[in-house]
Order: structure tokens, then sequence, then C-alpha cells
């Protein structure tokens, strides 16, 4: 018999933990940035695993699974979703999907799907958006810098030059894909409905045009992509303003996610060990610092919280170093998330 059987609970129940589990989370970042002594920082590290025990221990009976299993998500295609165990194997893929504009503690709550996985592989608690608003940050992830851009214009402001992650991928003989959900047309430049241009980063390179043109599209080849083996070196799905919590809920991001890493697990790719997914949020709602939740789903992961502080700049790096290309820009200096996650990219 364990030491502890969490009780079996509803809705009120989790949402009660996890916002227990969040606030300590939330408080060792507020205590990290003042702590001035190797013994006060030993304090903060003990507040974050209580934090991370209480989300993990206590949330496992709330629907009814054992102690680090993940919980299954609701509706029919709920086996769909669940996880395949695969081999650890050397990642040679990454596949990246941002949401939008919430909080660590926000999406620890609102988003018990991705949290689940979260507890089961990976996930960082110390990772932290560039700035305001959208785009700039969107600009760190694909390029490893914001450019100078302070905005969300569309791309006729700016024309920036140089690299991208997705077009230095193509110039090393590797791939390279953007599935953005609800984009009229590949790489389109002007935002129409629930696309907007400001969340696809790649369609503001100038000097990759043409690539982008034929590697960022919508989410129409997606599902047969990852049924053929074919998803990306680099890869990011981009969720329309529906799905990405920007317009709608978290709840209805959760489950376009549970949907996405259905097509996902059941894929060569995942059961190859080889492919890494990252779900992260571009940004906060300015209510906890921009620290977001950063989700990395590898069959490497088990259980793992990781206390270092992480940025963009270090989601630009993995990119670089999942596909042995040279760092770009802030990368180079930025905190590497495979050794802090311990991610296996040879």
């Amino acid at each position: 018999m364990p030491w502890f059987r969490p009780p079996r609970a509803g809705p009120g129940y989790l949402l009660l933990v996890s916002t227990v589990a969040g606030f300590l989370a939330f408080d060792l970042s507020a205590r990290e940035d003042r702590v001035s002594s190797l013994e006060d920082m030993g304090a903060v590290r003990r507040t974050a695993v209580v934090a991370a025990t209480l989300a993990g221990v206590l949330t496992a009976g709330c629907s009814g699974t054992t102690q680090g299993s993940t919980p299954a998500p609701n509706g029919d295609d709920a086996s769909a979703a669940a996880p395949v165990a695969v081999p650890a194997a050397e990642v040679t893929k990454l596949l990246v999907v941002i949401e939008e504009n919430h909080s660590l503690t926000q999406m620890q709550v609102g988003m018990p799907y991705a949290f689940g996985l979260a507890k089961r592989y990976g996930y960082a608690i110390q990772y932290h958006a560039i700035t305001h608003p959208s785009l700039p940050n969107y600009l760190a992830i694909a390029g490893g810098s914001t450019f100078g851009v302070r905005d969300d214009a569309e791309p006729g402001a700016h024309r920036l030059t140089g690299h991208s992650v997705f077009g230095q991928a193509l110039a090393h003989h590797r791939t390279a894909t953007v599935y953005a959900q609800s984009m009229p047309s590949p790489c389109a430049t002007v935002s129409s409905g629930p696309y907007a241009v400001k969340h696809n980063a790649w369609a503001y390179f100038v000097d990759e045009r043409r690539q982008c043109r034929a590697h960022d599209m919508g989410m129409e080849r997606f599902a047969d992509d990852v049924s053929a083996g074919r998803l990306p070196t680099v890869g990011m799905v981009v969720p329309d303003l529906q799905h990405d919590a920007h317009d709608g809920t978290l709840q209805q991001a959760d489950a376009w996610f549970r949907s996405l890493m259905g097509l996902v697990f059941a894929g060569p790719d995942w059961r190859s060990g080889h492919l890494a997914v990252v779900l992260t949020a571009d940004e906060d709602d300015d209510n906890q610092g921009n620290q977001v939740l950063t989700v990395v789903i590898h069959p490497s992961q088990h259980h793992h919280v990781v206390f270092r502080r992480l940025s963009h700049y270090s989601l630009t790096r993995l990119y670089d170093e999942v596909g042995h290309l040279p760092l770009l820009n802030h990368a180079r200096t930025a905190p590497s998330m495979a050794k802090a996650f311990g991610l296996p990219v040879g």
C-alpha cells in the first residue's frame, strides 16, 4: 500500500491543488531574485521541491490514476492522446507548439492535459519570455533576437534580414516546416480571420521569403507528415487565435493540444524516440513576471522539474543543437535547454 493515497476528486480539487502548487512556484520565482547566499538558495530550492511534489503527487489521484501517470484526457480521443512508451533515442527532430498570453500558474491550472504531460515528462519552472508584446517573442524563438521590434506590426513594417532557424536549417540541408493553423496561403504576410501573422515569425524574414512560401503552410499537411514520419528537423506549430488561448480559453487550447498530441503519439517519429515536443507560451499577461509554462516531451524525461533559468533564446539554441546548426544571435550565450533537461542531442 502506498504511503499516501490521494483522494478521488473532481475538478474543484484539482484546481485547489494546482493553484497552491502554482503559488509555491511563483513564490520561488520572487524569492530567487532576492537570495543573497547559498544557504538562502538552498531554502528556495527546497520550496521548489515542495511545489513540484505537491503538483505531482496530490493531483495524481484526481482522475483515478496512480502517482506518476498522465491523467487520461476527456473526450472520445482519450486513448489516442495517451503517450506511447518508446525508447529514448537521440533527439533529431524538434516540434515546438506555442500558446498565448498566459503565465506558468495559469497554464498549470487551466491546461490539465498539457500539465499532465509536464508532470509525466518534464517542465521548467524558471522559463521566461523575453518581452511584451507577442511579435518580438516569436522573433526571439525563431531568430535568437527581437531585432529591435517592439510592436505587433505586420511584415510590411518589419522587413527583417538575416537567418531564422528555419532558413538556417534548410541552408544546412536539414528540413524545416511551420504549420500555421487557419493561414489562408503559404507564408501569408497579412492577418486574416483567426490567423495572426504576428505569431508566424518566418513571414518577417525577407531574405528567406522563397523558402517560407515553400515550407510555411497551414495545418492541412500536418496529419500526413506525422503519419508518414515526415516531421521536420526544425518544426513549429502555430495554433490560430481560437486555439492558442489568445481569443479562446485555456480549456480550448488544452483540448486542441490534446488532439494534436494524439496524432503525434501515434506517429512513427514519436515511436522512434527521436522526436521531442516543446510546449510553451509567447508571453504571460503581466501577472507573473513573464514566467510561462514550458513542457519538454521526450522519452528521456521522467517526472523532471528543471529549476535552471531559461528563456526563448534557450529554445532557439535547442533548435540549433538538435539540427547541429550554428548558434543564432543570442542563442550563443543562452543557457542550454538540452543540458538543463539532459536531452540527448548528439
